[in-house]
């Protein structure tokens, strides 16, 4: 989990918060100095704090939930590995000749039961983001992920894939080595496997480098990530040729929680702690935890048969519409 005793990353938004938090502290030092009792306007201060904090974060508009979906300091799919699971082995490699750093997984003990876990895996600093490309998988990357999902299905063991990265990666190599193909050959893989498979975007799920892994029976969502086809500065270079109306791309792009919720995209949402998951990673992780095991057991209901079809038809219905007569 990441370390809370280091310096905060503010955010814009959360500025009138923390002049509020800055005068707490003031008001205190001031009171110990002159050694006079102040603690019931501290209090209420503190309740204050609380409360816009509260405020801030359940009005938070689509740009600022990417803001905070891309929190240098968000939880990681290792960090949930290291909450979620009792024990973890990583596996290497695609049989290739790649071992993708930007996509990991491997076999994990999770609540008594053997299951493969994988996901994208951003950086904590620049020199691990360049490492891991920022969470940006390769072909061989998403090659290695079905190896393991091949490997899941053949000793029946369920799939866990934890979503973050902003895209697949684009460069010239990515496209000499079969990038389209490798995302295109889990899609189709996916869809045939017999173990239930349970997908969370745990931060920015982004186009078809999401879509690698995200063939599932259910589909979570924490509430502050994100899910669209290309970011909402992509999206307003394509349209509008102006990387500054990002904005009103991400309105437009629906890629919230809510905004998927809605649409009948999403099978649960997941609230976070107040701040977003990186203010109590460890809240976060018993959330996800408690709402893997209560989709596993569903999932363990039906027949191998029955999953698959209920996972066609699940992808079949997105983005059926009905036109009302006017």
């Amino acid at each position: 989990m990441p370390t809370t005793d280091r310096k905060p990353i503010l955010l814009d938004f959360e500025k009138p918060l923390v002049e509020l938090e800055a005068r707490i502290n003031q008001i205190r030092e001031l009171a110990e100095e002159n050694e006079v009792d102040v603690s019931d306007q501290i209090h209420q201060l503190e309740l204050r704090a609380v409360q816009l904090r509260q405020e801030i974060f359940s009005g938070l508009s689509p740009t600022q939930r990417l803001q905070v979906a891309r929190h240098p300091r968000r939880p990681s799919t290792l960090d949930y590995v290291q909450a979620i699971t009792d024990e973890w082995v990583e596996l290497h490699g695609d049989r290739c000749g790649a071992d993708d750093l930007a996509l990991v997984g491997g076999i994990a003990r999770f609540a008594g039961r053997s299951v493969v876990i994988l996901g994208h895996q951003k950086g904590r600093d620049t020199k691990d983001n360049i490492a891991r490309n920022f969470g940006m998988a390769s072909p061989g990357g998403y090659r290695k992920a079905m190896r393991l999902m091949e490997h899941a299905d053949r000793f029946e063991m369920p799939i866990l894939t934890f979503i973050d990265t902003p895209g697949a990666w684009t460069g010239l190599d990515a496209e000499q080595m079969g990038q389209g193909e490798a995302i295109a050959y889990n899609l189709r893989e996916m869809f045939r496997l017999n173990v239930p498979i349970l997908c969370t975007v745990i931060g920015e799920g982004g186009s078809g480098g999401a879509l690698g892994i995200g063939v599932s029976d259910r589909l979570l969502m924490f509430e502050h990530s994100v899910y669209t086809v290309a970011t909402p500065e992509a999206c307003a270079s394509i349209l509008w040729r102006d990387v500054t109306k990002a904005p009103q791309a991400a309105e437009a792009l629906k890629m919230t929680a809510h905004d998927l919720k809605h649409l009948g995209i999403l099978d649960q949402l997941l609230p976070e702690p107040v701040g977003g998951a990186h203010a109590d990673p460890l809240k976060a992780s018993a959330v996800l935890k408690e709402n893997l095991l209560r989709h596993l057991a569903e999932l363990d209901q039906m027949t191998n048969a029955q999953r698959r079809e209920a996972r066609y038809q699940k992808f079949r219905s997105i983005g059926v519409f009905i036109e009302a007569a006017t």
